[in-house]
């Protein structure tokens, strides 16, 4: 059966972005703790997207990493997740940039 873009999304693209994000919050020096609360998920699933065990089904080209970087520092700068995350997912949409494998 064949899946919604959404569901897609939702599914893989989603993690994948929390991941980068956790990735980059995290190098610069905010705690897991910090980073859950940023991004509104649990510290273990920022544990998980930090050691590799959640987000791994994908990657993203040169483009969309950049995307994520400035998305990160809005975040820092309080801009809302939600807002970043679809900015994200709409250039991703838009341009089919999404590398289904491993990260």
């Amino acid at each position: 059966m064949k899946k919604t873009p959404c569901e897609y999304i939702v599914w893989s693209v989603l993690p994948c972005i929390r991941k980068k994000l956790a990735e980059i919050l995290y190098k610069k020096g905010l705690s897991q703790k910090e980073i859950a609360e940023l991004i509104g998920v649990s510290n273990a699933a920022i544990s998980q997207y930090l050691s590799n065990k959640r987000g791994k089904l994908g990657k993203f080209d040169d483009e969309i990493e950049r995307e994520i970087e400035i998305s990160a520092e809005e975040i820092m700068k309080g801009s809302d997740v939600v807002d970043e995350m679809c900015r994200i997912c709409r250039i991703i949409k838009k341009k089919n940039k999404f590398i289904r494998g491993p990260c």
